[in-house]
């Protein structure tokens, strides 16, 4: 073993050499400064588009905190890979205090060109798969702070100084298309009809002319507000939105009997039926699903705290607890404009079965929140500026998308976006690659290590495809 001077010439992160392409290809630097306005008197050092491109890429490396744009500074041969060079840790500070309301409202249009430049890359039989129905799904994830230094930071429900991310999903493409970034206090639906409309109108650019048909929407208990619902049907869109448990639902649900209920697609002791419930100020002609869950009383918590008791009637979990009955049924409900019922006003099962599986795919969304959180480094919010914080939180799901996007036009998503990779599993696979940089005959060659990896798959196929 020795022990000495680093080799320049050698890099641990060739795989950016791959987010340096799909730049190239879907224009995602070009595109974003297009969109977003100049912050910047004098023509010099990067630009808005290149500050969040140079984070997303570090973040996609496994750079954590603004101080691993140092570390990926001092990686000399990977900065030739790299789509747009990598500022210092201070630089990229300053730069992101200039962006504006202005900025973070044009990262949202540009994400929407790149999008559609996106699927006209991918395969006939794939393109309409993920533009035969478009869903968007809504969540809101905390990320917890420390210190009362952090500007724009408030204590949750659970009393966490934190900031919440409020985010729509395309979930067939599995790109972020509009977020805010709110205080840990704050409800959710007190936006989430301005970032309905964002996303509808982020979607008409990808879909001109017959977006409104083709949209669904879903999203959990958290967001239940007639607000929301009222905007979805002014836009035409399709939604599903989780019930809170209140005390009229919970008649509206005793009242159903045995026979109303049939079984739901893919899981076991599950059924859903129809129940007579409907908001005050509702959109008129909405149907209140119910879901039950048979649970056995020895797998009920004795803590108070635990969320599965919430989902059981009050009777019920009083009966189980005092070993008079042998299992419950644990209850959540769902609000949706789907026509679960056929011509002549009857129950359709195999509709009602299909919209309950549908409504349960919204995790789509959780598995994002969780790939933007650990795959990238949404995780921190590294700065005590909120507007660091939001490009911070903008370069995370930029990542996801940059993600994303290599996986769908290069075919290795074979799953049709269940067999997709998350950002951890492809910065082992495809990113953190090492190689070697040389230069003979003043051009620059990539020697990764004997063997098969990703990056021998991915870059000769993104190589091929013409810029953006």
């Amino acid at each position: 073993m020795r022990v000495g001077r680093p080799e320049v010439s050698l890099t641990p992160s060739a795989g950016v050499a791959a987010v340096a392409e799909v730049d190239r290809v879907l224009g995602v630097t070009a595109t974003l400064d297009e969109h977003l306005p100049v912050v910047k008197q004098r023509d010099r050092g990067l630009t808005c588009g290149q500050t969040l491109t140079a984070i997303a890429s570090c973040q996609l490396a496994g750079g954590d905190h603004l101080v691993s744009l140092d570390r990926r500074r001092a990686d000399t041969a990977g900065q030739e890979l790299e789509p747009v060079p990598i500022p210092a840790s201070t630089t990229a500070t300053g730069l992101a205090r200039r962006f504006t309301g202005e900025t973070f409202t044009g990262i949202e249009t540009a994400i929407a060109a790149i999008n559609t430049r996106a699927l006209g890359l991918v395969s006939q039989v794939r393109r309409t798969a993920l533009t035969r129905q478009v869903t968007l799904d809504i969540d809101a994830t905390d990320i917890e702070v420390y210190g009362r230094a952090k500007s724009g930071s408030a204590y949750n429900y659970q009393g966490q100084r934190s900031y919440r991310c409020d985010i729509v999903l395309w979930a067939e493409l599995g790109v972020p298309i509009a977020a805010d970034l709110l205080s840990g206090g704050e409800d959710p639906r007190s936006s989430v009809v301005s970032l309905i409309r964002r996303a509808h109108a982020s979607l008409a650019a990808v879909l001109p002319g017959r977006a409104g048909d083709r949209v669904a929407l879903r999203m959990d208990a958290g967001y239940f507000a007639a607000e929301a619902a009222l905007a979805a049907e002014e836009l035409g869109i399709t939604f599903a939105i989780g019930a809170r448990r209140n005390a009229a639902v919970w008649r509206a649900a005793a009242v159903v009997g045995d026979h109303a209920y049939v079984p739901v697609i893919g899981m076991t002791d599950t059924e859903v039926a129809v129940i007579a419930y409907a908001p005050k100020g509702w959109p008129p002609g909405i149907t209140c699903l119910a879901r039950r869950t048979r649970i056995h009383a020895d797998q009920i918590s004795r803590d108070p705290r635990a969320r599965k008791r919430r989902t059981i009637p009050q009777d019920q979990l009083t009966l189980a607890l005092d070993g008079r009955i042998d299992h419950v049924y644990g209850y959540s409900f769902i609000l949706t404009n789907r026509c679960v019922h056929t011509p002549d006003g009857a129950v359709d099962p195999e509709a009602l079965a299909e919209t309950e599986y549908w409504y349960r795919h919204r995790s789509d969304i959780e598995a994002l929140n969780k790939d933007a959180k650990h795959g990238a480094a949404l995780r921190h919010m590294p700065s005590a500026d909120p507007r660091v914080n939001q490009v911070w939180m903008w370069a995370a799901l930029l990542a996801c998308a940059f993600s994303a996007w290599i996986q769908e036009i290069t075919g290795i998503d074979r799953g049709n976006g269940r067999g997709r990779r998350t950002i951890t599993r492809l910065r082992h696979e495809l990113i953190n690659i090492p190689a070697r940089i040389t230069h003979p005959g003043r051009t620059t060659v990539l020697r990764p290590p004997p063997g098969p990896n990703l990056l021998k798959v991915v870059l000769p196929r993104l190589q091929a495809l013409p810029s953006g």
